[in-house]
């Protein structure tokens, strides 16, 4: 019996936050966290981000895109709710607990709204 190994390639995704005017720059791969609000709650510990962590209730999570190599994940009816509900129409404004973390997010610059 030949058992073989199959290797999938991991690509980095580097996403650059900006809080309060300072640059995180956050290295990780697809699905290491379900989304980039994690990502950022994990390791950048903002107190106060992410409070209903990932329920679409809050909005502490909010960011503006600001740079982006792609289009991010689509937006989900409950996200787009919440965003109207708070009057955020603008398109560069998403709650960060619906970014999925996968490839599409590499190159994605982002400010803090909190």
């Amino acid at each position: 019996m030949v058992v073989t190994s199959l290797k999938i390639p991991v690509r980095d995704i580097t996403v650059t936050i900006d809080h309060d005017g300072e640059q995180h720059e956050l290295r990780t791969y697809s699905k290491e966290y379900r989304s980039l609000m994690m990502l950022i709650y994990d390791r950048i510990g903002i107190e106060g981000f992410g409070e209903c962590l990932g329920m679409v209730k809050c909005e502490t999570c909010l960011v503006e895109i600001t740079e982006k190599q792609t289009e991010p994940t689509a937006y989900e009816r409950n996200e787009q709710a919440t965003l109207f509900k708070a009057g955020h129409s603008d398109n560069n404004r998403r709650l960060s607990c619906q970014l999925m973390v996968d490839e599409s997010l590499n190159g994605l610059k982002v400010k803090i709204l909190l």
